[in-house]
């Protein structure tokens, strides 16, 4: 096991804390508020917003409509982004931005209050925790030069999630909700500021039974909870304002969850069975974060620095296949099992997969693999923003630096086990372990952006540093001499332009250079993900009418991709072996647009979010990674839909309000070339509605309900990791609100 030096950090907080005040843009009514404000991304939604790039605020307002718990249907109303579902709650998301993988969320910027959030968001990027929804008052989504700000990953741009705020006077909310398939929520929150103390209790629990049949009965539910406390001071002396804030949270979850899905004709027949191979699945993981939040601010600038920790512990127990007999003959994984079940020796495999036959033969025999993982990410991050005037420009400087360290340590192990009258059970041998290893990484990162603002134009010029020095050791039985250390040091400029053509509406355009680490494992003959990305957009805020469009080009000098079980990829050697794709073009149009009506005395609120994708890999190669394939030039990226678009129609009264949300998407490849399981495979094109309604009782609180997939389709969203897998069915829910 690799330790970690904590002189460090030591040494890391010291220079972050002495570092020049070079901070701020001009400061706003309440230094509270504007501390607030520096956890987010973006600004107000009243004004016209002059960064470039795509750049969408859900506040929570917009969050309370749908009250939706999975942050997969929270960002269909945001444009450019593409998601593969998995479980159908959206426990353990992927997302993408403007084509990336969306595997895991592993190549945006997660953040949570400006943090990164990922369990070890430099070594293993794959967001296997991602926060409960109740406690999240605003989702920010920021594409293009500024995500320089927010890397490492500055390919497709960032993802941020702004938790409840202290609040200035006394405030708490009451919410409880029930519905469908044993669905139950119980959050609250509670908060005060006492002269300068201000403190915050926020908690929450979720569960559900589950949607999925499994053969013989048992558990395909959840359940979840998250506690969060905040503890603030403010200081303010004639010159400067202070706030200083602790931030605790600790969460857990245990899901009965499974990578095993469907065969086509099975989904057909019933899309909510599950097999009886399925039956001992589950993951279990605790998460704990501590930050400690320091703000200063000025008249013409601010500095923000937090310090963090993160933990994470997760190990989930799922079926990984059958017994390998090294002979060709005999061994298949799960996806091509699901993929032809009548095939050959497939049949049987499928017959105990199912528990229609038991385990006879050796190759029968099958493996339950338990991924037990411990990660831990901790760092200091100072931001400043300065505003000032030179040679008649007005400057508004954003500069920041970071030290970020991050491990995780796998074991992973295996057991045996046979298929006995539709139950499991054990051969009785000993567990084995199939992956027992450590990545780290430290890491250094800066920025510095300056925007220049001449009359209506604001050119803004930006750089970001990544400097990592990583390290890889297996400890399995029989590798423990394999160790790695590497280095990868790595500038990233951009530059941007926006034009203001009157108070309400603007142009930009703008290019940067975008990155994706490799991890510590990978040999240095795998390169970093790069690319250069473009975009031309236009923006307008009327303040009853917002619209944005943005047309984007990025051009991958090399794509990456890794291989992993949850891409149902069979890794002989090393989990997350990573491969080179070469170059690829993905480019596209992103379009939103809102406005409320009026009439009759109620309010007619209107939205449609729209994206357009397309893809060409740029050369001909052969590759084992299961997404890919022997691709040929023009090839299109899997799991990216061409068409996409969200409606949104409202009405609401004096104190009522409903709501319907309308989402499409296009068909997706699920492999780019040929020669592996998928090729040629697709999923269909779907529409899903959802209804939400609520009706105020004054001082007695509000009821609300909803129904999340009102026509109760039922389609294929995805046929990985093993096997076709379904969207969540109709689930009807009922709540109360109170607040005081």
């Amino acid at each position: 096991m690799i330790h970690s030096p904590r002189s460090a950090l030591a040494a890391s907080i010291a220079l972050a804390l002495a570092f020049p005040a070079l901070a701020a843009d001009e400061p706003q009514d309440g230094e509270q508020n504007r501390y607030d404000e520096t956890l987010q991304i973006l600004g107000q939604r009243d004004q016209l917003r002059t960064e470039a790039g795509s750049a969408t605020l859900l506040d929570e307002m917009q969050l309370a409509k749908f009250k939706y718990d999975d942050i997969e249907r929270i960002l269909a109303q945001v444009p450019g982004v593409n998601i593969r579902s998995e479980d159908g709650f959206g426990l353990r998301p992927n997302i993408g931005f403007r084509g990336v993988t969306p595997e895991r969320s592993k190549k945006i910027t997660l953040m949570e209050d400006g943090v990164l959030i990922a369990p070890a968001p430099y070594s293993a990027s794959a967001a296997y925790y991602f926060p409960l929804m109740a406690k999240i008052t605003s989702v920010e989504v920021f594409k293009g030069p500024s995500a320089i700000q927010y890397g490492p990953y500055t390919v497709a741009g960032a993802l941020n999630m702004t938790t409840r705020a202290v609040p200035d006077f006394r405030e708490g909310q009451i919410d409880l909700s029930g519905g469908s398939d044993g669905y139950m929520k119980a959050h609250g929150y509670y908060g005060d500021t006492i002269g300068n103390v201000g403190f915050l209790l926020d908690g929450v629990h979720v569960q559900s039974d589950g949607f999925k049949e499994l053969d013989g009965g048992g558990d395909t539910g959840f359940d979840k909870n998250e506690v969060m406390a905040k503890l603030r001071y403010n200081l303010d002396t004639e010159r400067f304002s202070q706030v200083f804030e602790l931030k605790l949270v600790y969460a857990d979850e245990d899901s009965n969850e499974t990578y095993l899905g469907l065969t086509d004709d099975d989904f057909a027949a019933n899309p909510n069975r599950r097999y009886a191979a399925s039956a001992d699945d589950e993951m279990t993981w605790e998460h704990t974060q501590v930050q400690f939040n320091h703000f200063i601010a000025g008249d013409n600038f601010d500095l923000t620095t937090r310090v963090y920790r993160n933990d994470f512990e997760r190990a989930w127990r799922k079926l990984n296949g059958f017994e390998s007999q090294n002979n060709p003959a005999t061994d298949r994984d799960l996806s091509t099992i699901l993929q032809n079940p009548t095939d050959g020796i497939n049949a049987i495999y499928y017959d105990v997969l199912t528990g229609a036959k038991d385990s006879e033969q050796a190759y029968e025999t099958l493996i339950l693999g338990t991924n037990d993982r411990e990660y831990y990410a901790q760092g200091i991050q100072t931001d400043l923003r300065y505003a000032f005037e030179l040679f008649s420009l007005k400057h508004n400087l954003h500069a920041g630096v970071r030290y970020h360290e991050d491990e995780i340590h796998r074991n992973h192990t295996e057991d045996s086990m046979l298929m006995q009258s539709g139950q499991l059970v054990s051969t009785g041998e000993a567990t084995e372990t199939a992956t027992l290893n450590t990545e780290k990484t430290e890491a250094w990162s800066l920025y510095l952006q300056d925007t220049l603002v001449w009359d209506q134009l604001e050119v803004t010029l930006g750089v970001r540093g990544e400097f990592l020095d990583q390290f890889y050791q297996n400890d399995k039985p029989g590798s423990e001499g394999d160790y790695l250390r590497k280095e990868t040091n790595i500038w990233l400029p951009g530059a941007s332009v926006f034009y203001r053509l009157n108070d309400d509406w603007g142009v930009f355009a703008g290019v940067h250079e975008g990155f994706v680490p490799t991890s510590p494992q990978q040999n240095p003959a795998i390169d970093s993900e790069t690319s250069i990305n473009y975009e031309l957009g236009t923006r307008f805020n009327g303040g009853n009418t917002q619209m944005e469009a943005v047309a984007f080009f990025n051009d991958f000098d090399n794509l990456k991709e890794s291989c992993t079980f949850s891409a149902s990829a069979s890794c002989s050697d090393t989990i997350d072996q990573e491969y080179n794709g070469g170059e690829v073009n993905v480019y596209g149009l992103e379009f939103s647009a809102s406005h409320t009506l009026r009439g009759a005395g109620l309010d007619w609120p209107l939205s449609l979010v729209y994206t357009y994708t397309d893809s060409e890999f740029q050369s001909d190669f052969e590759s084992d990674f299961t997404m890919w394939g022997d691709v040929s030039k023009g090839d299109q990226l899997p799991y990216l839909p061409e068409h996409q678009a969200t409606l949104g129609f409202g009405v609401a009264g004096n104190q009522w309000e409903a709501n319907l949300l309308v989402r499409y998407q296009s068909e997706m490849l699920e492999a780019s070339g040929e020669g592996v399981t998928l090729s040629g495979v697709k999923t269909e094109a779907y529409t899903t509605v959802d209804l939400a309604g609520s009706y105020d009782l004054g001082d007695w609180g509000e009821v609300y309900g909803k129904i999340d997939n009102l026509l109760d389709e039922a389609e294929i969203v995805s046929r990985r990791p093993y096997g076709a897998r379904p969207n969540k069915p109709q689930q009807f829910v009922v709540g109360y609100r109170l607040g005081f």
